[in-house]
């Protein structure tokens, strides 16, 4: 798992934070699994002394479906390749290019666009 993360770190553009509305990208071991997910939904979980978050989720499949895993802040931010059921998982959110192919810029900690500089004007094409 460990050499497969680290090859995904590779050719992924990963964020180091996770909020919600961001899409993560979920690898299992087993069952062998590769999926994204949007998060829809990150809640502490009070009933704990320690810090665990319930993480809402949509896995990006066909049908999508609903999930909520309870993790550590290590755990859904992909500083920590972790267990459920027994079988490894690894969580983290991705970073899109921006229309222009770059990576979208981080603004003072948290994920935010940037909006374009230059004026932009439709042309008309005849």
């Amino acid at each position: 798992m460990e050499k497969l993360i680290a090859e995904l770190k590779e050719i992924v553009d990963f964020k180091e934070t996770t909020d919600v509305g961001d899409i993560v990208l979920i690898v299992a071991k087993e069952p062998q699994i590769l999926v994204y997910a949007l998060v829809t939904s990150i809640e502490r979980d009070t009933s704990r002394r320690d810090e665990w978050w319930h993480v809402g989720m949509q896995l990006l499949t066909v049908p999508v479906q609903p999930v909520t895993w309870t993790l550590r802040m290590a755990q859904f931010t992909g500083q920590e390749i972790f267990t459920m059921g027994g079988e490894q998982r690894f969580v983290k959110a991705v970073r899109f290019p921006d229309s222009a192919g770059g990576s979208t810029p981080s603004v003072t900690g948290t994920e935010k666009t940037k909006k374009p500089s230059g004026k932009r004007r439709l042309r008309i094409v005849k």
